[in-house]
């Protein structure tokens, strides 16, 4: 049976769980240089080869021989377009590190003991505000990370949907990135120690 290895794609890096731990080592790629706004993996398309080697190479390293017959169970940020999604999956999976890829955002990763939560994230471009009833993300309201009011997103976090409005539900600031402290005030912080936590003991089949 593959084994699963959790990753976490955040603002700046790749974290990827480390064989024998429940530690997450970071892959950076040489010579990358993120532009403001821009997702650092775009840089990646500009030499797509040269990357997917040293994301092999990095797997290899940590996995061993077997390492191309694991399946990558990779966190994206909550504002990961649709054309980002499918780059991300074909990268990795044609990169020869893994035998295939499963995907869910930040937002649906933060709470394994609630059905119905709302989850709000902070990456370079966005701020996310999220509702997940059973793991499917039911509405998102993206706000621009440069021109946004924090009392304005508790409000419209009161009616993001139709559940959310006649039955209160818990919100989790997720502080992956610890750029969160304008919204620590508005629900239950998740540190990246405890982020990191739940993705290590990740289930793929929810993915």
């Amino acid at each position: 049976m593959p084994k699963t290895i959790p990753m976490i794609i955040t603002n700046d890096t790749i974290l990827v769980k480390e064989k024998d731990g429940d530690k997450f080592l970071s892959f950076n790629m040489p010579g990358v240089e993120p532009e403001v706004n821009i997702p650092f993996y775009h840089e990646f398309a500009k030499r797509i080869s040269e990357c997917q080697y040293y994301f092999k190479e990095f797997i290899k390293g940590e996995y061993g021989k077997k390492y191309s017959k694991n399946i990558l169970a990779i966190i994206i940020p909550d504002d990961t377009s649709a054309l980002e999604s499918i780059f991300i999956n074909e990268f990795f999976v044609n990169s020869g590190a893994c035998k295939a890829v499963a995907k869910m955002t930040m937002g649906q990763a933060i709470s394994k003991n609630h059905k119905r939560y709302i989850s709000i994230s902070k990456t370079k471009r966005n701020v996310i505000l999220q509702y997940i009833n059973d793991d499917d993300i039911m509405a998102r309201k993206l706000y621009d990370v440069s021109d946004y009011n924090v009392k304005q997103i508790f409000e419209d976090a009161k009616r993001l949907h139709i559940d959310v409005e006649y039955s209160g539900v818990p919100i989790f600031i997720n502080n992956v990135n610890m750029n969160m402290d304008d919204f620590f005030n508005l629900g239950e912080v998740v540190s990246p120690k405890q982020f990191m936590d739940k993705i290590a003991a990740i289930d793929v089949e929810k993915l």
